[in-house]
């Protein structure tokens, strides 16, 4: 627990009323998590109203789900457009990601990237640590995309993709794939995967004869893009980031 102890007035902030700011509800129902006894600190069980907490430093979870606590912590998902840089700024002028963000007083970067022609979630943020983590394939958080490819689509082609594929930087396989719709010439197809190679779906897809002609990123793990307009922006709620912190072993 923080270095104030229950019981001391003088130190820390009561913790209903740091549940209550990180939006867990008002601070009458966060009383009762805390008497339920579903809420725990720094890893040991809470029951006292009287509790004070450090939001910069303590680890609160409530039924399990670590909640964010910090203030100036930013965690954003954008719908980027086609045809935007992923990129804070540029020096041509270029559109970019940051043009959505500029309002913002916290410093903000972009966790992983989309490539210009590329559409969908884009999660922004100023937490290095999650950023780190998330980042990274070894955490096989998956991020789902609908591409648009020619087609007839092969009933095969799933099976294909979930053995994996040798791509000229070594072999990759989907975690799921389904063909959404295919009529004609045209299809639609959901790939998920957690590998995070540059341009890996198009590349993939390219391989086994599908090149893809449009791609939307539709969800990051538990964040989905939902109807969520493209160039807006949103603030992560807390159930998405508990999950994320969940998958992320923080």
């Amino acid at each position: 627990m923080s270095s104030d102890q229950p019981g001391q007035p003088d130190q820390g902030i009561r913790l209903q009323k740091v549940l209550a700011g990180a939006g867990l509800g008002s601070r009458r129902a966060c009383e009762q998590l805390i008497a339920d006894g579903r809420v725990t600190v720094d890893g040991r069980g809470v029951a006292e109203l009287g509790t004070r907490v450090d939001p910069q430093t303590s680890v609160v979870r409530v039924d399990g789900k670590r909640i964010n606590l910090r203030a100036g912590q930013v965690y954003l998902a954008l719908n980027k457009p086609r045809g935007v840089l992923t990129a804070m700024s540029d020096p041509y002028g270029r559109p970019n990601v940051g043009d959505f963000v500029a309002d913002q007083p916290e410093r903000l970067f972009h966790v992983g990237r989309l490539d210009a022609d590329t559409e969908g979630l884009l999660i922004l943020t100023n937490d290095g640590e999650f950023a780190h983590r998330l980042a990274h394939p070894s955490h096989e958080v998956i991020k789902t995309y609908i591409a648009e490819v020619p087609g007839p689509v092969d009933r095969s082609l799933g099976r294909r993709l979930v053995a994996g594929i040798d791509l000229e930087d070594g072999p990759v396989a989907v975690d799921d794939f389904t063909v959404i719709d295919s009529s004609g010439s045209r299809a639609l197809v959901q790939v998920s995967l957690h590998v995070g190679r540059n341009h890996i779906v198009r590349r993939l897809l390219d391989a086994v004869g599908h090149p893809v002609e449009r791609l939307v990123r539709i969800a990051i793990g538990p964040v989905r893009l939902g109807d969520q307009r493209p160039g807006s922006v949103r603030e992560l709620s807390a159930a998405e980031l508990a999950e994320l912190y969940r998958q992320l072993g923080l």
